[in-house]
Order: structure tokens, then C-alpha cells, then sequence
């Protein structure tokens, strides 16, 4: 009666109203509900460098909090310079991580679930207490760079053979007797560190690493290298100081990028000092250009 009559809507509002409802519903779907505390850990993640980013860094934490395993999303995650002893299996429900950093924490082993990361390309596990790394790592085959630096590492499992695409790895500051056989089907590798460990020798399989451009194994009990490393004509630095060497190969004349002696650790180059070799390394160098000069002479 002398009520205001609501107005029919057309056909085509009809339709926008439609379109609207079932795009709200595909973005729930789409989007699995959080509890309201990691609504709260979501919003302290920003876009670093087109990622989704969180870091807990240097939090004191000696434990992760339960929520953050809920952010399925989250594709870097900073996690250093903590007090954290374990990580727990959910690590495995964050399968769009591509950078995780666990540095300097008191982790004694990484969980078996890692291996679910398949996107990830960064780890970053050094100064930690890791002793072995699970085999299921060897499923991050996206893996570009890994650092294991600053644990109590002896060996890696076979599985780490599968890293096809990885260029760096730093296995520096452990307990390794024998570079792990993995490494060497590791045929992406052009960043090697491996200072500060056990090591006596290198096996003759070193020439497999055809891309390698800068080998780290100063601080070491390396008494020979072998004739095979020269093959490694991509090299450029070779820092073989404080061993055990007495000589070094004839066919060292073959790596042209390391006629130079090198002073800063950053230099390209050999880094051979304090090593009790039996000649002045001047006169190795020399007996190396020789050999080269002999080499190219025309016959």
C-alpha cells in the first residue's frame, strides 16, 4: 500500500550477480581458511623481489610457531639466528618455498619431509649441529644452492647425486674424510668449498665437475692432487693453501687461468701458500711455463 516497491533487476545484473557469487566462492576454494593466529603471521610476510617473504630472524626462538606451517604460499622464509633445536614434519606443507635460511640455529637434523620442497633452489643450513643429512633431501632436485658450512658433517647420501642443477655448494668447516662420491655426479657445480675439513686427497673423479670454476680446500691434509684436476680448464681459482703438499702436477700448465699466484682469498687464481713444498713455488710456476712453451713449440 504506501510502501516503496523494490525494483526487479534486469537479465543482465542477473548475470553479474551470478558471475560474482561463483567468483567469491572459487577464491574460497581456492584460498583454505586460517586460524586467526596465522592470520596474524600472515600479515607480517611481504613481496621481496616478486616472493612471498616472512623472516623470524634473530626472534630467540627455540621453537616454531604451529601457524606458520599453515601459509602453503609462502615462498621465502628466514628462519636464522635462532635457538631452534628441531624442525618439525609440517616444514613439508610449505611446498612453494624456493629460499629457506636456517642459519645459525642448534638444528641436529633436518626432517625427512624437506624432500616435499620440489620447488626449492636456496638452503641455507650452515652453523647449525647437523651430523647427516637425510636421504630425502636428494628430492630437491630444483636445489641451485646449498650450503651445509660450520656442522659436524662426515658424509652425504648417494641420493644428492640426483642435484643436476645445483652451481654452489659449501661443505666447509665439517668432519669429511673423502669428498662424498655424490658430489662428483654433481655435474652443475662451478662453486666448490670444501676448507677446513679432514680431506688427504681428491679423488681422480674431480675431472667430472667440467664446469667448476673455483675450488676451496685450503686448511685440509691434501698431500698430492691429482693429474685429473687439470682436465678442469674452466678453473680460475684454486685455493689449495695450508695442506700437505710437496709438489703440485706437471700438466698444471694446462689451467691457463691459474698462472698467477693469488694473495687475497678472493683473488683468481692458485692460493698455495704455507705448504711444504720441495721447490720455491716461483720455481714450480716456472717448470709449469716451460712445460707449456714446450708444449706449443712447433715441431
Amino acid at each position: 500500500m504506501g510502501g516503496k516497491q523494490s525494483r526487479s533487476l534486469s537479465n543482465s545484473e542477473l548475470n553479474e550477480v551470478s558471475v560474482g557469487q561463483r567468483r567469491k566462492g572459487t577464491m574460497r576454494d581456492e584460498q583454505p581458511s586460517l586460524s586467526w593466529a596465522a592470520e596474524r603471521i600472515r600479515k607480517q610476510t611481504s613481496v621481496h623481489f616478486g616472493f612471498s617473504t616472512l623472516s623470524f630472524a634473530m626472534r630467540g626462538l627455540d621453537e616454531t610457531p604451529a601457524e606458520l606451517w599453515e601459509l602453503q604460499d609462502l615462498q621465502k622464509l628466514n628462519l636464522s639466528m635462532n635457538c631452534l633445536c628441531s624442525l618439525p614434519p609440517a616444514l613439508g606443507s610449505l611446498d612453494n618455498l624456493v629460499i629457506l635460511n636456517l642459519l645459525g640455529n642448534n638444528l641436529s637434523s633436518l626432517p625427512p619431509e624437506i624432500g616435499l620442497l620440489k620447488k626449492l633452489r636456496v638452503l641455507f643450513a650452515c652453523r647449525n649441529r647437523l651430523s647427516e643429512v637425510p636421504e630425502e633431501l636428494g628430492s630437491c632436485t630444483c636445489l641451485e644452492v646449498l650450503s651445509l658450512a660450520n656442522n659436524q658433517i662426515s658424509s652425504l647420501p648417494s641420493s644428492l647425486a640426483a642435484m643436476h642443477h645445483l652451481t654452489k655448494l659449501n661443505l666447509s668447516h665439517n668432519r669429511i674424510v673423502h669428498i662424498p662420491t655424490c658430489v662428483y655426479s654433481m655435474k652443475g657445480l662451478v662453486f666448490l668449498h670444501l676448507a677446513c675439513n679432514r680431506l688427504e686427497t681428491i679423488a681422480d673423479q674431480i675431472q667430472d665437475l667440467v664446469n667448476l670454476k673455483i675450488l676451496i680446500v685450503e686448511g685440509n691434509s691434501i698431500h698430492t692432487l691429482p693429474k685429473t684436476l687439470c682436465f678442469l680448464d674452466s678453473l680460475e681459482l684454486l685455493n689449495v693453501d695450508f695442506n700437505e703438499l710437496q709438489n703440485v702436477p706437471d700438466e698444471m700448465y694446462q689451467l691457463s687461468r691459474l698462472r698467477r699466484l693469488a694473495c687475497h682469498p678472493l683473488d683468481k687464481g692458485l692460493h698455495i701458500i704455507h705448504n711444504p713444498l720441495l721447490k720455491p713455488i716461483h720455481e714450480v710456476l716456472q717448470g709449469g711455463l716451460s712445460a707449456l712453451y714446450n708444449y706449443l713449440k712447433p715441431t
